[in-house]
């Protein structure tokens, strides 16, 4: 269960300026490439303790501030960064034998960038929203399914669903970014922006 990757090298002076930037470019090439979801991330957090965990959450906005995904602040994720909000992102875009991995820390959007997005969303997932105690122990899928049932028909369809109290975004603001690319015979292309003041120090990573 071994690959071969025969990419092309990607060398310091193909950068941009700001790892942003070099996300964005990277990015439409995962969003035009023909993956599945390109937005895909797996966001790694941890307990005070160091004890870590995973999951597969989707990228909703990127800008020159960071990284901005929306979650249950109340669920396993928000509860580790409310105690220690340092985390890590990984895109895995095998497809294109690319890899971007994000260090920084998170901290909630403002409660009115919240509400724009949650108003965005389908009916159907802002039901969701409500009907799930995101991380909580449930007794069976019915006790879901009801709760989303009852939701539904006190908010039918075209009526304004209210945005959950403890519902809303976290912006992760990078403090490292790595562009990992694939290469034959082990001798992939790792750079890696780290912040330094008000500007970004690049540097090579060994495979």
């Amino acid at each position: 269960m071994r690959e071969q990757y025969r990419t092309t090298v990607l060398a310091e002076t193909d950068l941009a300026p700001t790892p942003m930037d070099q996300f964005a470019r990277w990015f439409e090439d995962a969003a035009t490439g023909g993956l599945h979801e390109p937005n895909a991330m797996v966001v790694s957090t941890a307990t005070p303790e160091g004890r870590p965990s995973s999951r597969t959450v989707l990228l909703k906005k990127y800008d020159a501030g960071g990284f901005v995904f929306f979650t249950n602040y109340a669920s396993r994720k928000g509860r580790e960064l409310a105690a220690n909000p340092y985390l890590s992102l990984l895109f895995p875009w095998h497809q294109i034998a690319r890899q971007v991995i994000v260090t920084g820390a998170a901290a909630r959007i403002p409660r009115e960038e919240t509400a724009a997005y949650f108003r965005s969303r389908p009916h159907g997932s802002q039901l969701g929203a409500w009907a799930s105690a995101q991380s909580t122990v449930i007794g069976s899928r019915e006790e879901l399914t009801d709760k989303y049932e009852e939701l539904a028909a006190r908010y039918p369809e075209g009526s304004e669903v209210p945005v959950p109290e403890g519902w809303g975004g976290f912006r992760v603001v990078p403090e490292a970014v790595e562009f990992w690319q694939g290469h034959e015979n082990r001798l992939h292309d790792r750079l890696r922006y780290v912040s330094e003041g008000a500007g970004w120090r690049v540097e090579r990573l060994c495979p």
